[in-house]
């Protein structure tokens, strides 16, 4: 565990119960895809021949033109028609059973401390939102890539500190998940929102 400045402040004793198992990387697939699949907004729409305005007239006689018969200029083989099993408004939401997420964030968790990305700072100092004062902490610090940052819900001046920075994720300590723990390189606590067996048995 370090300073907001860099220097030592003592070792702080992650919980194996999630920072030490062996990644499962079917079921971190299986999460991953239904938050993406729950971010999507499934808006899209086309319309039916029934919902294209006109069309309502026989295009020509059933008989003795020499052509196909039509019964509709929107028929979907028309220019102009309606859309033949085209999108619908949907909800992409997939049901995730709580253990089965809770389980992906230990695996994710597990994985970026198995690579010794995962850091600890005793607290951050900063009295005033200053996002040169995040930008040299992480200076001090010397983390590389992206990194994502977790702090509690009372930590004003950190989240404005640091949310100007183009390589830092700002993230609640209850909102933490799979997702944003495998997209960033880094995953930064403070003592105060490092995570515990009963915080994941709650979240």
């Amino acid at each position: 565990m370090r300073t907001s400045a860099g220097a030592a402040a003592g070792t702080v004793q992650l919980d194996d119960a999630i920072f030490g198992i062996e990644p499962n990387p079917a079921v971190l697939h299986q999460v991953v895809t239904a938050q993406l699949a729950a971010a999507r907004a499934g808006t899209q729409s086309t319309k039916t021949r029934s919902e294209v305005r006109g069309g309502g007239k026989k295009p020509w006689r059933q008989k003795g033109t020499g052509r196909a018969r039509q019964g509709s200029s929107r028929s979907p083989q028309w220019t102009g028609g309606g859309v033949a099993l085209g999108p619908k408004p949907r909800s992409y939401r997939q049901k995730t059973p709580k253990k089965m997420v809770q389980l992906a964030l230990r695996s994710a968790l597990s994985d970026r401390a198995r690579e010794g990305r995962v850091a600890v700072v005793e607290s951050w100092a900063f009295d005033e939102p200053k996002t040169r004062l995040a930008r040299e902490a992480l200076g001090e610090l010397g983390w590389e890539g992206k990194v994502l940052v977790v702090v509690g819900p009372h930590e004003e001046a950190v989240i404005k500190s640091f949310r100007n920075l183009p390589d830092v994720q700002l993230l609640l300590a209850n909102e933490l998940n799979a997702y944003d723990v495998l997209c960033n390189d880094w995953v930064v606590f403070t003592r105060a929102t490092l995570p515990s067996v009963t915080d994941a048995e709650d979240a």
